[in-house]
């Protein structure tokens, strides 16, 4: 028996896509290349159960993990996702009066932790960076305010990119971007960081609209990839270590080793979901240890009885 409900028959799975489609763009803000990963993924649901997903039951929808056992569980777990609120949509618009999704699960994909850089490894990153500029190597300010900036603002590589030519100011320590999904948000933006900005800005012709200038528009993710990864090479590094996102975590793991706060830092990198941040910032077990013996309450007690121990001694 379907839950769709009377006079909501008539419209196929097609018109229910895009519905929701269009809600994720005009209420959600969702990206462009989110609205297209959804569309993909719900079609290929939807031919899966010959066209009707929309009035699918529970048995129904749980045959989907096995359609795509062909895939990574992460693949997998994704296509389950939309699924669930493409139905929570269908729910909340009236047009299912149960919501048979609500329980869907796949395999479990098991989050890897990124790759981590050592502050000291980092450091020979933009030591290599500086070299550059002090052999006056053609794009070296450049190359120097493009690392600088992924390190010490935790930038994604696409919002590093196309930042405007004036996103870093003379007289602000944070620069305004927009980022995933449209939204904006404040960024720090640390002294050294903006001097080599700043640096690099005072190169460039009073046309260009953008920080990072290419031919026809803004330089390309695929050359930052190509720029961080040479520098890597020269900073003694393994390339395959090294790129715009394991710097972005370097950034975030640090702060935190250095005692940031966890909502600070979910605002910083622009995460919606406090749980991204927590994966995202891979924080060694020691610092954990030290974290706690030192700032938890008990801390101050446990030197009070220390003091009181040796005095009596």
């Amino acid at each position: 028996m379907t839950s769709v409900r009377s006079g909501e028959s008539g419209q196929g799975d097609g018109a229910r896509i895009q519905a929701f489609l269009d809600m994720m763009r005009a209420e959600r803000g969702a990206a462009e290349n989110t609205i297209a990963a959804y569309e993909r993924d719900l079609r290929q649901a939807s031919e899966a159960l010959d066209g009707k997903l929309a009035s699918a039951t529970q048995s129904g929808l749980d045959e989907l993990p096995g359609c795509w056992s062909d895939l990574s569980a992460s693949s997998t777990a994704r296509k389950l996702s939309a699924v669930r609120r493409f139905f929570a949509f269908l729910q909340a618009d009236g047009v299912r009066d149960d919501n048979p999704a609500a329980d869907l699960t796949g395999p479990s994909s098991g989050r890897r932790l990124p790759k981590v850089l050592r502050a000291a490894e980092v450091e020979a990153l933009l030591q290599a960076a500086q070299r550059r500029v002090a052999e006056a190597r053609p794009g070296a300010l450049r190359d120097r305010a493009l690392i600088e900036l992924l390190y010490g603002s935790g930038l994604r590589a696409t919002e590093l990119v196309s930042l405007p030519r004036r996103a870093v100011g003379m007289d602000k320590p944070f620069a305004i971007l927009r980022g995933k999904g449209g939204k904006e948000r404040l960024v720090p933006v640390g002294s050294v960081a903006a001097e080599a900005a700043r640096a690099w800005q005072e190169t460039l012709g009073s046309g260009e609209t953008y920080l990072f200038p290419s031919r026809g528009g803004h330089l390309s993710r695929v050359r930052l990839f190509q720029i961080v990864k040479s520098l890597a090479a020269e900073a003694g590094l393994d390339p395959a270590r090294v790129s715009p996102h394991v710097l972005r975590h370097a950034f975030a793991s640090h702060l935190l080793e250095g005692g940031a706060d966890l909502r600070a830092l979910q605002s910083m990198l622009g995460h919606a979901d406090i749980s991204t941040t927590q994966i995202y910032t891979h924080v060694q077990p020691e610092t954990l240890i030290r974290l706690v013996n030192e700032r938890h309450p008990l801390a101050d007690r446990r030197r009070a009885a220390d003091r009181a121990k040796g005095a009596a001694n």
